[in-house]
Formats: C-alpha cells, structure tokens, sequence
C-alpha cells in the first residue's frame, strides 16, 4: 500500500472516529435537552441552542472562508441543507415527542440509516449492497429491542401524528446526509456547518418569537443554564462538525449508521447522570447495533482491499 492509500485509510479511520463520537455527543444532548425542555419549550431551546452556536462558529468564519467564489445556486444548496437539517430537523423531532412518546420516537429516528440508504441508492450517491442493508437492519433491531416493548405497549392510536412527524423528520436528516457531500467537499464541511447553522437560526426564529424569545434571554436554573451552553457547544458544534465532517469522508449510511448509538447512548448517559437502571434489554440492544456497525466496516474494508 502506498503513502496515499495509507494516508486515506488514516483518514477514513478518523471519519469513523468522528462520527461514533458525534453520536455519543448526541446522546449527551438528548439527556441535556430532558433537563432543559422541563423549564422551556422545545422550539425556543432549539433556537438559543443554535444562537449559542452561531456565536461560536462567528470568531473563526474568516478562516474557514472558502477560498474560491460560491456561485449563488450554491449558496441556495447550502441555506436549503440548513434549514433542513438545523431548521426542520429539529422543530419535527420537537414536535413529534409532544405526540408520541420517548420511546416510539427512538424508533422513528432509528430508521434514518435505513432512509439514507435507500435515498443514496436511488439518486446514485452510494450502491446498495446486501452487506450495507444487513448492518443497517442490525443497528434498527437494536433500538427495536430495546425501545419495542415500551413503545407498543398500552394505547397506540394515539401517536400516529407524532411518529408521522419523527419519521417525517427522519426523512429530512437522512435527505441531508446523502445530499450534503459534495457541498463539504467543494467548501468545506466546517464552513459549511457554521452557515447551515445560521441558516437553521434563522428558520427557527419565527416559532421562537412566538413563543416569546427574541423579547429577551431565558430564565434558567443553574442546571438549565448550563444544560443550555452545553448544547450550543459540545450538543450543537462540536457534534455537528464531526458528524458532518464524518460525511465528507464517509458513504452516507455508513456515517448515519452510528447514529443508532444515539438512544443506546442517552439511556446509558442517563444511567450515568439521572441515576436510571441498565437493564440486560439495553445491553442486548447496544450489542446488535455495534453488530451492525462492525458489519459495515467490515464491508466498507473488504470493497477496498478489492479495489
């Protein structure tokens, strides 16, 4: 193997890295957001969360201005993708969990990889392969298992708006990941973020001045405050980054697949933090998702020896 071939292999390790490890950002967020949302409504956490982020992309968007002219129909591709994945995204996933419950909406979010397979497949961003439908399928019975018992059991009429919404959300961040690639490549997925981020800002800030945000700063506990900074930070830059950093290097499904660690990790985190109990149901559920996630190196590795 050559210096090159070496050096991408270096790189794509770390694509892995970052994306297992925006997953566990993601997981801490969601246990942040349960402190959060008890002292304000989610669509104005969502807002302030992304206007902390802003603040810190704002020092560094000198540096990582792209170089070359972005053409006015990429703009438009990259305000689209934010409000998509920093707008949409976030106001679904909200909404849905007023309907639904926590564990009906992990499942919902679980069929992302699912989504973004099949999206890549049929516009050409990736090839589907029976290895890459197999892990995709290990990491959802993961969450099945783990979040199934709880989320089909007593009255399930009910919730048919909510999961309409989180899977409709789902779509938007699987929609996101296998059209997102060839912005980050050409720009930069810093950059990227940081604009995608402002552009969600801004989509958000109706609902929030509806709710009486933009008349002033919330009033938060100490937890609340920090639970706040928390996901403006580590919650909303450092994991989108990564996450979106992940995607510049990675075929979409499989930087989307390690975001089934999300639930699996924000139950842990809880147990952690929140005191909640690891039942032998968790455990089972983390090992297929690690099962399929293993499944889709193991594939990504033997596509490239081949080649």
């Amino acid at each position: 193997m050559g210096v090159a071939g070496a050096g991408r292999d270096n790189t794509v390790l770390l694509a892995n890295i970052a994306a297992a490890t925006g997953a566990l950002c993601a997981g801490a967020s969601v246990v942040a957001t349960r402190i959060a949302v008890a002292e304000i409504d989610p669509f104005t956490l969502a807002f302030y969360r992304y206007v902390i982020g802003t603040l810190c992309f704002a020092p560094f968007l000198p540096l990582l201005w792209p170089r070359i002219r972005i053409a006015p129909g990429e703009w438009v591709k990259i305000a689209l993708l934010g409000i998509l994945f920093f707008g949409f995204f976030p106001w679904a996933f909200s909404a849905a969990l007023q309907y639904t419950t926590a564990a009906r909406g992990a499942i919902g979010l679980a069929t992302m990889p699912v989504q973004t397979l099949v999206i890549a497949a049929i516009f050409g961003r990736e090839r589907l392969s029976g290895r890459k439908f197999v892990s995709v399928a290990l990491a959802f019975i993961g969450i099945a298992v783990v979040f199934g018992p709880e989320a089909w059991a007593g009255n399930t009429g009910g919730y048919l708006i909510g999961d309409g919404l989180m899977l409709l959300g789902a779509f938007s961040a699987a929609v996101y990941s296998a059209f997102s690639r060839p912005v980050f490549s050409a720009y930069g997925p810093m950059f990227v973020t940081a604009i995608g981020m402002v552009f969600g800002m801004l989509a958000l800030s109706p609902l929030a001045a509806a709710k009486g945000a933009l008349g002033g700063w919330p009033h938060f506990s100490a937890h609340g405050w920090l639970a706040l900074v928390f996901l403006g930070t580590i919650g909303g830059v450092i994991q989108f980054s990564l996450f979106n950093w992940a995607l510049r290097w990675l075929p979409p499904s499989r930087a989307v697949i390690y975001l089934t660690l999300n639930p699996i990790s924000a139950l842990l985190l809880a147990a952690l933090m929140l005191g909640e109990k690891v039942t032998v149901i968790l455990v089972i559920g983390l090992c297929f998702v690690i099962s399929g996630i293993l499944v889709a190196n193991v594939a990504a590795g033997k596509a490239t020896k081949a080649a």
